[in-house]
């Protein structure tokens, strides 16, 4: 069945065929979505194009989302190519690898500045201009994790750029809902990519997850893509200002 048929996303955060939101943009595309995939910069963009050339020839454009011009042209060529937006995904999060070890208070203020910039303010900046692109019924979602409200050893400035991520989705969900444009967010059990193996003693916090969520595995990205479409799709529709977890239970397990 396809749920997605003749919507028009576009999927922020791919790096490499490992990405949270590469699954992601196979799941939507599988549904029948149209897609736009961004990148960063040169060096993940061989990668998105590969993955673009599977998915129905998808167009691909740069965007630097710590630039509001990169942001504006972003969505100038979605408004270009569809002139509407349906879905918006944005799977993109950063802290240095010195602040994801040892202590929080050690977090340096340009390191804190970054990780809130990349990880959170730059949903906020996207969803401004696209809001003239979304369509009724539109929806947004982003990626966060339970370190958001845990303190979870060595996520240290990530959770609380996640957090401000979380706040900043009940905002834009206030803001937006009016319009019919629903915003929400996945909270995501640990999973093996590029940007969490940055995270000091990762394959720990797998073991642990692991042996004491209630469905005694990990979850995968695939996992977190049929949330995705879940969100996406209209059998969410009166869905927002939420935050989904994805993670085999283990967000609501006390002591083990």
């Amino acid at each position: 069945m396809s749920l997605l048929s003749g919507k028009r996303a576009c999927v922020l955060g791919v790096a490499n065929r490992w990405s949270i939101a590469t699954a992601i943009a196979r799941g939507l595309h599988a549904h029948g979505a149209s897609l736009i995939l961004t990148y960063e910069g040169e060096r993940t963009r061989d990668e998105v194009e590969k993955l673009a050339r599977e998915l129905g020839n998808a167009p691909c454009t740069a965007c630097d989302v710590t630039s509001d011009e990169s942001i504006e042209a972003l969505g100038t060529t979605i408004d270009a190519t569809w002139g509407g937006l349906d879905i918006l995904v944005h799977s993109l999060a950063f802290a240095r690898k010195e602040e994801l070890a040892g202590q929080y208070l050690a977090t340096s203020r340009a390191g804190f500045a970054l990780a809130m910039d990349i990880s959170a303010y730059s949903l906020v900046a996207l969803c401004r201009r696209c809001s003239p692109l979304f369509t009724p019924g539109a929806s947004v979602m982003a990626m966060t994790y339970v370190g958001s409200s845990r303190a979870v050893r060595n996520y240290n400035v990530m959770g609380v750029a996640k957090a401000a991520l979380e706040a900043s989705v009940r905002y834009l969900a206030a803001d937006l809902g009016p319009r019919g444009v629903r915003v929400n967010a996945i909270s995501a059990g640990p999973i093996k990519t590029a940007s969490a193996r940055a995270v000091a003693d990762f394959t720990k916090i797998l073991g642990q997850v692991a042996a004491t969520a209630p469905l005694q595995r990990n979850v995968t990205a695939e996992d977190v893509a049929g949330a995705a479409i879940f969100l996406a799709s209209d059998l969410s529709s009166a869905v927002t200002g939420h935050v989904l977890f994805v993670d085999a239970g283990h967000n609501m397990v006390g002591i083990a």
